[in-house]
């Protein structure tokens, strides 16, 4: 592949993973109700804001989901890839069939790295800053709550140690041995063509 080819992917995968990551990041938001007054939510509010407010006014919501936000993160997967493929010299074979049955999977493996490394953050975070009131943390923190929470009422008690987050990671890495690895098989997808994956 050449150079150019190269820079090409490179353009492609950076804006591509950074939209997709931003529109991920309003459907969560939405669904966790986080705080849309913080700095970081409100910037994220007006990045995604003209691309979802028309099609809030076609797409409904549906039981407290975003559908708007999914559909266009699923859209923006297809464009992406379709662009990937196109840059590495599929030209007019793109196989846009294909492409439709990938989007939902490279969604899926993005929404689990977001969560991965949410929860890398956090960790680090109690051990270097304890307590801290940092607008990121704190919406993190906010995101993560809802999937923490259940299995952190479970855990016993250890005495003010919180290995909730250790069986996250669990889960997050057996989601992806089980569901994401096989899949991605099974429907032959490119390796390294989605960011979730």
């Amino acid at each position: 592949m050449s150079p150019l080819a190269n820079v090409g992917l490179l353009l492609i995968n950076t804006i591509g993973s950074l939209a997709l990551l931003i529109v991920l990041l309003r459907f969560l938001l939405q669904l966790v109700r986080a705080d849309f007054y913080n700095p970081i939510s409100q910037m994220i509010v007006k990045l995604t804001s003209p691309l979802l407010n028309p099609l809030r006014r076609v797409i409904p919501g549906f039981g407290g989901l975003d559908i708007a936000s999914l559909l266009l993160a699923y859209g923006i997967q297809i464009v992406t890839m379709a662009l990937i493929l196109l840059v590495a010299g599929m030209g007019a074979d793109i196989p846009w069939a294909n492409l439709l049955v990938w989007a939902p999977l490279g969604l899926f493996g993005l929404l689990l790295k977001i969560y991965f490394w949410g929860l890398i953050i956090t960790v680090i975070a109690s051990w270097i800053a304890p307590n801290s009131y940092n607008p990121a943390l704190i919406l993190i923190n906010q995101i993560l709550e809802p999937v923490v929470r259940p299995i952190r009422a479970k855990m016993p008690d250890l005495g003010g140690i919180d290995l909730s987050p250790i069986v996250v990671f669990l889960l997050i890495q057996v989601l992806e041995i089980i569901v994401i690895g096989p899949l991605a098989q099974m429907l032959a997808v490119p390796r390294g063509l989605m960011f979730g994956l």
